[in-house]
């Protein structure tokens, strides 16, 4: 393990959510929760796809838990480990200085372990960054439920520059969120105008203090905001347009939607109208309120604060593990690979 490893070497940042899948939420509803073991292990394998797609550093902060640090201790990979000590906050400030020394390392690319909002801080920090998001959060629709392997892989062969990143990823959509007076904000999948709410609240929304909902992807098989516009204007990540649902008090609504707002839990959602946004299309908003931004409410509105929602396809750059992967296939990167090495491997890997 070295602290400062040279960075002429091809890089993989990997951050760590360790709070992910294990807030108060789970009390409300019937989420999973995701377990510090569980993130080791997933790091662990995430190590060892990056070193098969030919990454040679890693890049990792140390964290409250010992995540990082108990995946890398045993690890058995020739590859040089960076973790870093940036000292612990046990909040958002941690991710960010995390994303700010990865970009200084030249990391080629991010996998990142956590939830929307986690992916969502990683935006806000690095809106460049080329990343690979795993989900371990509750409500998640950003990041993917992919084995850990395979997500190292197809993220370290972009980050070695085994494979073009133009030929792995693509920007992703994203809500652009504009507050009068006040510095700009965005939310990869949905921006919600709330009434009668309260920031920093972390309870599953409920649906009757929902106004407006500003959807970059609008998912009929996802749970969260998502399928409250999924089940009446279905859009996917790849299609270029939002959607934008107006919800009213309870009885005021034209319908009324049967929606799961987080896992294992359904509630009614009054609808005034829905529709396909434009990408560029503003909606205008009101205060006061709040806008929780993939489900983080953070933002208040004061009494005749003005702000605006739309969505744009200018987000981070997401690695599809599938297009990597096939790229990679069709140059022969896994063919004739005598140099590989894992003392792991085989009859070389003594378990007792």
């Amino acid at each position: 393990m070295t602290e400062s490893a040279p960075k002429t070497k091809p890089a993989l940042g990997i951050i760590i959510n360790p709070v992910s899948g294990r807030d108060a939420r789970r009390l409300f509803a019937r989420a999973s929760p995701s377990t510090h073991e569980s993130k080791r292990n997933q790091v662990e394998r995430l190590i060892v796809g990056a070193v098969s797609g030919g990454v040679e550093r890693i890049v990792l902060v140390h964290d409250a838990f010992r995540i990082a640090d108990s995946a890398v201790e045993a690890l058995g990979m020739e590859v040089e480990i960076d973790l870093r000590h940036l000292g612990v906050r046990g909040n958002a400030r941690d991710t960010v200085e995390a994303v700010n020394l990865m970009r200084e390392e030249g990391c080629g690319a991010l996998a990142v372990l956590g939830g929307d909002g986690t992916s969502r801080i990683v935006a806000r920090t690095w809106p460049d960054a080329t990343l690979l998001p795993l989900s371990t959060g509750t409500n998640n629709v950003f990041p993917e439920m992919l084995e850990a392997t395979v997500a190292g892989a197809a993220a370290g062969l972009v980050a070695s520059g085994g494979v073009e990143r133009d030929a792995a990823a693509r920007r992703t959509k994203v809500v652009r969120v504009e507050i009068e007076d006040e510095e700009d904000d965005l939310a990869l999948i949905d921006a919600v105008q709330m009434l009668d709410d309260s920031t920093g609240n972390l309870l599953p929304f409920d649906p009757e203090r929902m106004r407006a909902l500003v959807l970059s992807r609008a998912l009929p098989d996802a749970v969260g905001m998502s399928p409250v516009g999924g089940l009446l204007e279905p859009c996917s990540a790849e299609e270029d347009f939002g959607v934008f649902v107006g919800c009213t008090a309870p009885g005021e609504g034209r319908h009324q939607l049967l929606a799961p707002i987080s896992p294992g839990l359904y509630r009614q959602v009054d609808i005034g109208e829905h529709r396909r946004l434009a990408l560029g299309e503003r909606i205008p908003l009101l205060g006061p309120g709040l806008i929780a931004c993939d489900g983080d409410r953070e933002r208040a509105l004061a009494p005749g604060q003005r702000a605006s929602l739309r969505v744009e396809r200018d987000g981070p750059y997401v690695i599809d593990a599938r297009r990597a992967l096939a790229s990679a296939a069709a140059q022969g990167a896994y063919l004739d690979r005598a140099h590989w090495h894992d003392r792991r491997d085989g009859t070389a890997f003594d378990c007792c």
